[in-house]
Formats: C-alpha cells, structure tokens, sequence
C-alpha cells in the first residue's frame, strides 16, 4: 500500500517558491529601510496584494484566495524570513478577520471580507488594554446599547497596524454584570466618527508594523455590526487565538529561518586562523542545534496548522488549544535561541546594523510576548493536560 509521506502537499512546496522568489526580490531590498525609518511598508503592501498574498485565508466566496491554514503559515514564514514587519500585512489580516469567519452573519462576512481580500482594507484586533493585557477579561471599553445601534467608549493598547488598517474587531463589554460573558465583539472602521489613534510606540522590534492605541470616543455603529450574539465576543477572541497563535509561530519560524540561512553563508566565507570558520567544531555544533530547534518547531506549527484548518471547517479539535500553544511557544523561543546564536555566529559584525541578524533578534522577542506571553501559553498547555 502506498503511505502518504508525512509532508506538505506539491501545491504547498509551490507556494512556498512563489513567495521566496517575491520576498527576495520586493521584500529583503526594503526590510532594513522599514526598520530604520519605522515607516509601514506599503510598497511591501502592494508587491504582496498584486500576488494575492496579502490575505490567502480569505474563503472564496468572499473573493479570497481560499488558502488553508498550512499555506497560510508557509505565506507568512516566507514573508518572515526576509521582514518580519512585512509578515505582520498576512498574519494581523487572519487575526483580524478569523472572529468574522468564525462568529459573524453572512452580511457582515461579505461586508468586511470582501474589501480585505480585493486589497482595498486591511483589518486589526483590539482585544487589549492598558489594564487588560494577560487578564484580557478585566477590559474596561465599554457598548451601550442606544436604539438600533451601540456607543462605544475606551482605549484599546498594542494594536498592531493600527492607523494603517480600515477596519478593526473590537472586544467591549456589553453587560458589565457578566463577567467574560458580557463582552461582545464589533467591526469599527477607522472613518467612524469618534475614533482616533494615540502615538505611535517606539520598540525595540517590528518597527515596520505601526504598534497604537485605537481610542473609542462616543463612536455610534449599527448594531448589526456585533460579530455574533451579545455576550460571545471573549469566547470568538480565545476560539481565534486558537487559529492566530499557528500564525505567530509561522512568523518565528521565518525570522529564524532568516537568521539561520544568514549564519551559515556567513561561516562559509569568513576566515580565521587560515581556515573558514565553518570547519570549526564548535560553531559546527551551534548550527545543528539552530536547525535542529528550528524543524522541530516547523513541524508542530505545520501539525497545529492542520488541526487548525479542519476545526475551520467544522471538524471539532480537542487538541487544538494545547497544540496551537504549543507551536507558539516552541517556535517563538526557537527564534530567540537561533537568532542570539546567529549575532553569535557573527561576532562583533553580528552586532552592527551593516548585517541582518540583529534586526532578526531584535523581532523575534516580541513573537514570546504577543498573542499571550509564552508565560501564558504554558498555563494554557498545562491546563488543557490537566483538565
């Protein structure tokens, strides 16, 4: 009988090609002027909308691509690899619009996907605020419910693309009694009047990706702007967690790969003592483990990207919580480890902006903090072990 070789299919191996060849040539030239400049890439933007690569989640029907979740995370590791900025244009799309794919009414689907799979829009999350990072449920933003429409107020913190995106998922609590349970989830466009956007934060990484606060000022949407019922938007947030988390591991995974592919042409050409330092043991062993810490992680997003793809279909994933977690952290603290060992590898020019890699370290660090601390993924796997 012939075995299915545990593998991506040939059309995910395609893909893959396609978009190393675009990064190398439209994305790497500007990754180190978008770090620089701290200025959002929309050259990177329109190279990847004239690809339909912007946004391959979208489901057909909404006029998307209808990638799945593994060619999802192949098109943001590759993005990755060459800027992790950049990568932020694929993966905040999917966070954005996976609690409309999960929870909203076909209007609002075709309403809100539409425009983001054209490359007219991009879509944000807010779910965080200044008091309500970790403890997202301790939000303060609040709807009141006005007639056919609800107000809302408050401030929502580290929100990725902000300014730049036309539309963002807002988490408001709409029955303060309620705990959890009185949150409900809204699409708010950047033109509603009463919204604004604060400074933007000055970080040590991915500071192609404008990082705001989206403030609500009495902003009045139609109610059938709620992403599903009243009272369920802290349950969609965490169910697409579940999916956005594989995609936080893909962008670890390429800025690894980036670092990695770096450090060994590097080895290869630079000589001491007579000899490239390649021949070297030591740095011989740093490399296996770099690469073995890297197809280690590879391999559990790809299987927490599968297990991700068939729950968005409708097939229940008991493991999908724990593994999309798991993929998050593992990856995350993988692309630390390889990329400090590349500025390593590198010696003194590994710590000079002339090289790449200590761009990479410096955007790896917030892949352990965003989307729940790797401190919190650990009590997400232990609990979902432990239940």
């Amino acid at each position: 009988m012939s075995f299915p070789l545990y593998a991506p299919a040939e059309e995910h191996d395609l893909l893959r090609e396609t978009v190393r060849a675009l990064a190398d040539e439209k994305i790497a030239p500007h990754a180190a002027a978008a770090d620089e400049t701290e200025e959002f890439p929309w050259d990177v933007y329109k190279a990847l909308v004239a690809s339909d690569l912007h946004a391959v989640h979208v489901p057909e029907q909404y006029g998307g691509a209808g990638a799945d979740a593994l060619a999802t995370v192949i098109v943001i590791e590759e993005v990755a690899r060459a800027c992790a900025s950049s990568s932020l244009i694929p993966a905040v799309n999917k966070l954005g619009t996976v609690p409309l794919l999960l929870s909203a009414s076909e209007e609002l689907k075709f309403r809100y996907l539409a425009p983001v799979a054209r490359g007219e829009a991009m879509f944000s999350y807010a779910l965080s605020e200044p008091e309500a990072g970790s403890d997202a449920a301790a939000m303060k933003t609040r709807a009141v419910a006005d007639g056919d429409a609800y107000v809302l107020n408050g401030t929502k913190m580290w929100i990725t693309n902000a300014g730049v995106s036309e539309y963002y998922t807002v988490m408001a609590v709409t029955d303060p009694s309620a705990g959890a349970r009185g949150i409900s989830a809204f699409v708010v466009e950047k033109s509603d009047e009463g919204v604004s956007f604060g400074p933007k934060e000055k970080k040590l990484g991915i500071k192609g990706s404008p990082t705001r606060q989206v403030i609500l000022d009495d902003v009045r949407i139609p109610a059938t702007r709620m992403i599903g019922d009243p009272g369920t938007g802290f349950k969609t947030a965490l169910a697409t967690l579940d999916h956005t988390r594989v995609t936080i591991a893909a962008q670890a995974l390429g800025i690894a790969q980036g670092a990695l592919d770096y450090a060994i042409g590097y080895v290869k050409e630079r000589k001491q003592f007579g000899r490239p330092v390649a021949d070297f043991q030591g740095l011989q062993f740093m490399i296996a483990d770099m690469a073995m810490k890297l197809e280690a992680a590879r391999q559990l997003t790809y299987h927490a990207a599968a297990k991700s793809e068939r729950a968005m279909n409708g097939e229940p994933q008991k493991d999908l919580t724990y593994l999309s977690s798991a993929a998050k952290c593992a990856a995350s603290d993988a692309a630390m480890d390889i990329t400090t060992d590349a500025v390593q590898l590198l010696g003194g020019y590994g710590y000079t902006k002339d090289f790449p890699v200590e761009r990479m370290m410096r955007d790896a660090k917030i892949t352990q903090i965003y989307e729940g601390t790797n401190q919190i993924q650990r009590m997400v796997m232990a609990r979902q072990l432990l239940k």
